[in-house]
């Protein structure tokens, strides 16, 4: 049987947020689109329908309202110094300076012209262990979380009549005629299908779904390939068109730049195999390693660096680590990332939102440790360090190391905090000073607390999260190919793309970069795309 023939003016492969923004600005500029993807229209949005739906903006009015003075040059000071460009960085570089340049304008406001609002509170993540990360707050969370994005977007691309949808559709290669990519063929239920386009984006995702691809990239600055990492994307992020843009002379560049996290746990209702849950880690957790001795000699702090915290952990024994806490502390820090592990965010709720700011989120806590098995609680330090034992099953930890660990830490607080010589500690008050973070960071207190409550511990382990690499493109969002020139009739944007350039973050992210680029990217493709149909 001959395979399907479909024509269209723009092919965009890949129904993500990055192939969504793609879709929606080339409907608005009055273009034909088909857009394709691998999963159900079920999963349109992608993998946006999971985050949590934060990204780095500067300029804005909640930053104002925050007394938060922000500017495109500041942020491009961090962003340059964090992201450590090489020599061969340069589309990277030139993506970097065009979002510091244009994210209030081509993100923040194209979201809030199409109903999509934010959390007042602005927070401060990635600031650095020196002071060598975000200088100001600019991480903004979105009122309906990632699927909040993704489908209000959604709904306003299905009202353009100029849009075809083929969703089951799974692309197995692009076409070329005359040095030029048009169209591609792949598979579907029904068949085998083809496509022929005037332009193709592709806005098919990373590579950090497939840990064999993982494997295969891992840059050992993070330590031997960790066998207990877990997985945080959907497998079918597979990079699978990677190859493919690479048969028609694209270029692929630093696939072994990731933002994996330092903090997964098992999931306890797993959708796939070693399929995980990426905490935001507690601040005032003490991070142990395997033996129970507290990670230092500086100590991990959640919020700092995530870049760091994965070196460390992954050079650990075993690669894991404990974090330890009591339940006063859980309820006011604990937070996982992601959509429907936030229902409060995700559903617009303000009040309740407010009120578990205020109390703690104990429904979560108690979740976590009756379903999660990486979370233990006991009553006393010898009776948790004997669970703690027990699921490690590989005979490392040292119950008098780890009270020794506790203890001395306690004694430090207890000293009070004209006193305070824990750089631990002096991280917890300087949080505190933040008005965003000190809503989410418990007032410094003893682990051993009388009054805190079950002692809780979690093993956390390397969980596998993003591609920073991708694409070469360029401004454009033109694929290049080997000499630097663009591949006729092809474009990429989102994950694909490394964000931009091959890799917009370099070799650390600000953190909420992900989201926002894939706006940022398809965007730029479909204005090229216009741009270059009205003078032809």
């Amino acid at each position: 049987m001959s395979a399907v023939l479909h024509r269209c003016e723009t092919l965009v492969i890949g129904a993500g947020l990055a192939g969504i923004s793609t879709a929606l600005e080339l409907l608005e500029q009055g273009r034909k689109v088909l857009l394709l993807d691998a999963g159900p229209r079920s999963h349109c949005g992608g993998q946006a329908n999971d985050a949590f739906g934060g990204m780095l903006l500067c300029g804005t009015p909640e930053q104002r309202r925050n007394k938060v003075q922000d500017s495109p040059q500041q942020l491009l000071e961090d962003w340059l110094r964090v992201a450590a460009f090489e020599p061969d960085d340069h589309w990277g570089q030139r993506w970097a300076e065009h979002y510091a340049e244009r994210n209030k304008a081509d993100i923040y406001d194209w979201l809030r012209q199409r109903g999509v609002s934010f959390f007042p509170a602005v927070q401060w993540v990635e600031r650095g262990n020196f002071g060598d990360g975000n200088s100001l707050p600019r991480y903004h969370v979105a009122w309906g979380c990632g699927r909040g994005i993704a489908q209000t977007l959604v709904r306003q691309l299905l009202e353009h009549d100029g849009l075809s949808c083929l969703f089951e559709h799974r692309v197995l290669g692009l076409d070329m005629r005359n040095g030029a990519v048009v169209g591609c063929h792949g598979r579907s239920a029904d068949g085998e299908f083809r496509i022929e386009a005037e332009h193709v984006v592709v806005c098919s995702g990373g590579i950090n779904g497939d840990l064999a691809k993982v494997r295969q990239h891992w840059d050992p600055l993070y330590g031997p390939f960790p066998e207990n990492i877990l997985n945080g994307t959907d497998p079918r992020a597979d990079g699978a068109l990677h190859e493919q843009v690479q048969a028609v002379g694209g270029q692929v560049v630093k696939l072994g730049r990731m933002w994996n996290y330092a903090a997964g746990i098992a999931h306890p209702e797993p959708q796939y195999p070693q399929h995980g849950l990426s905490l935001i880690p507690s601040r005032s957790a003490l991070w142990l390693d395997a033996t129970g001795r507290r990670i230092g000699p500086q100590p991990l702090v959640g919020g700092f660096d995530t870049h760091d915290q994965c070196k460390r952990i992954g050079h650990l024994p075993g690669q894991y680590s404990w974090q330890l806490l009591n339940w006063r502390i859980a309820i006011k820090e604990m937070a996982i990332s992601g959509t429907d592990s936030n229902p409060h965010f995700r559903d617009r709720k303000l009040l309740r939102l407010l009120w578990q700011l205020f109390t703690g989120n104990r429904e979560l806590v108690r979740w976590m440790i009756d379903r999660c098995p990486d979370v233990l609680a006991a009553e006393d330090l010898p009776q948790l360090a004997g669970r703690m034992a027990a699921l490690a099953g590989d005979g490392q930890l040292d119950p008098q190391l780890l009270d020794a660990a506790i203890q001395r830490y306690d004694a430090g607080i207890r000293r009070g905090p004209t006193l305070y010589n824990d750089e631990q500690l002096r991280r917890l008050q300087q949080l505190r000073q933040w008005r965003g973070d000190r809503l989410r960071t418990c007032r410094v207190q003893p682990i051993l607390d009388s009054g805190g409550g079950p002692l809780i511990a979690i093993r956390t382990r390397l969980i596998s999260r993003k591609s920073m690499g991708g694409m070469l493109t360029d401004l454009h969002s033109r694929v290049l190919n080997a000499e630097g020139k663009p591949v006729a009739g092809l474009y990429a944007a989102g994950e694909a793309a490394g964000f931009g350039g091959g890799g917009i973050s370099g070799i650390r992210s600000l953190e909420g970069t992900f989201l926002s680029n894939c706006i940022l990217n398809g965007r730029r493709a479909a204005q090229a795309i216009v741009g270059y149909a009205s003078h032809t």
